[in-house]
């Protein structure tokens, strides 16, 4: 038998792993056990294909038009070992999206495999379909939304870029963690080109039900966007006060309350 662990009540707070017990100088082993299957969850996260295919088909449903691009990366293993040439488009990739490029529209939306697919797959669609309503609030205008296989956030302001956008928002998978590898992140850009630095973007992350919800994310990020437009910048010159009623404008959550006890968890 193992020890019961005195912390054991502080398990409901924190996903973290404390009060897990010890068997004589060790963990039990279903505690073992269970990190295993959480490594090996991250693992898959990372390496699962990007399914643009079925993506693409579940945004067709919501009406929106979808682009496919690939980064310099050409397979998962160049993509891990090589981040540059994940943010950046290949010859092929920027040529087809040049030839679209038109008008300048408000908003880019990218989709981005990251570094878990597993995420996108889970958490784009629903938070794109939360947003719509908001980018209608602001009428503001969006490009297609284009879906980009080994891509890093920094592939979004190239995209944004080619396509002549105002702003982009890339939906990306992030890193996985042991409790989280179905994680989402987006990262807004203000006149996104290729020298953009991280500085000049602003990050939501940890978009999934049980982290940041899809309906408080998309709150989130529409005010971003309303203020991005009002300032004409992005990054830490913007700061995230979603959460200040006194600074909603057009933009409001569809519960005060849901936004408040999300960004408290």
């Amino acid at each position: 038998m193992h020890a019961p662990d005195a912390w054991k009540a502080l398990n409901q707070f924190t996903d973290a792993r404390i009060a897990l017990g010890r068997s004589g100088a060790s963990l039990p082993t279903a505690e073992v056990l269970k990190f295993g299957l959480a490594h090996a969850q991250a693992r898959d996260a990372i390496h699962q294909p990007f399914d643009s295919e079925k993506l693409a088909d579940e945004l067709d449903a919501l009406g929106l038009e979808t682009l496919t691009v690939h980064s310099q990366a050409t397979d998962r293993h160049v993509f891990l070992n090589r981040p540059d040439l994940g943010r950046r488009l290949d010859e092929e990739s920027r040529d087809r999206l040049l030839s679209r490029r038109a008008s300048p529209h408000d908003v880019l939306l990218v989709i981005g495999d990251g570094l878990s697919s597993h995420a996108v797959h889970r958490q784009a669609t629903p938070l794109i379909g939360a947003l719509l309503p908001f980018l209608s609030t602001l009428g503001l205008t969006a490009g297609p939304v284009v879906l980009a296989h080994q891509s890093r956030v920094a592939l979004g302001d190239e995209i944004g870029e080619c396509l002549n956008s105002k702003a982009v928002a890339i939906l990306i998978g992030e890193r996985p963690g042991l409790s989280s590898p179905d994680s989402l992140g987006v990262y807004l850009t203000w006149h996104p080109q290729r020298e953009r630095i991280e500085s000049e973007r602003n990050c939501i992350s940890n978009i999934r039900p049980e982290g940041l919800g899809y309906d408080a994310a998309a709150f989130k990020l529409a005010w971003l966007l309303e203020q991005a437009f009002l300032r004409r910048l992005t990054g830490v010159a913007l700061k995230d006060e979603s959460d200040n009623p006194a600074l909603w404008d057009k933009v409001k959550p569809k519960s005060s309350s849901l936004v408040v006890s999300e960004d408290r968890r």
